[in-house]
């Protein structure tokens, strides 16, 4: 039986999120990565990407010299590729229009707090840093606005007395890797409908 989702991966660092990703499509996941796309040469996630035989194209700081032009790029080879949908997996590129429009509504993003809380790159050090008690992950759609799209959902992790922020950072890790393919699963079997109030639910 073929995949029923066909997805590309972006990202720019070691590719936990995609080695997540490939480990539940060898158990069973019903998704294919049709191309992974690194904005730096030397990420680790290349390795990852090629060692499972997936496709993969290597950018670098020149190419974003025009972000526009890089996201057009981007966007043309993914959709060659057939991807379906596009998960950004630890990609450290802000999209731009040109991205978005290619693949609207149809962009993930995994963000490690629990949105709309600390935004931005630092997430994981800004909550510890604010003591907080729960924090967690949250998956949601993409758009112009920086970690502001829909929620597609949202797992809490409770901070335990004593953590550092290895610890937190170790945590949050683990229900990325879980939560991300669960989240794949729900829109490959085409449970995920974002409605006019741009809420996402999930058909049970």
């Amino acid at each position: 039986m073929a995949p029923s989702l066909r997805i590309g991966v972006l990202l720019s660092g070691s590719g936990t999120n995609l080695q997540a990703i490939i480990d539940a499509v060898a158990d069973g996941l019903p998704v294919e990565v049709a191309h992974v796309v690194s904005s730096r040469p030397d990420a680790y996630g290349i390795e990852r990407a090629r060692a499972a035989g997936i496709p993969v194209t290597v950018l670098n700081r020149e190419v974003y010299a025009d972000a526009q032009a890089a996201d057009a790029l981007i966007a043309r080879t993914l959709r060659d590729a057939g991807a379906e949908y596009v998960v950004m997996a630890g990609y450290m590129r802000k999209l731009t229009p040109v991205m978005l429009d290619a693949f609207p509504d149809r962009v993930l993003n995994l963000h490690p707090a629990l949105l709309p809380s600390f935004k931005g790159a630092h997430a994981i050090a800004d909550a510890f840093d604010a003591g907080v008690k729960v924090t967690g992950v949250t998956v949601h759609l993409a758009n112009e606005d920086y970690d502001k799209g829909p929620i597609v959902a949202q797992e809490p992790v409770r901070v335990q007395e004593g953590w550092s922020l290895d610890d937190l950072e170790a945590a949050i890790h683990e229900v990325e890797h879980r939560l991300y393919p669960a989240v794949l699963r729900v829109i490959a079997e085409g449970r995920l409908e974002l409605g006019a109030d741009r809420k996402v639910r999930i058909a049970e």
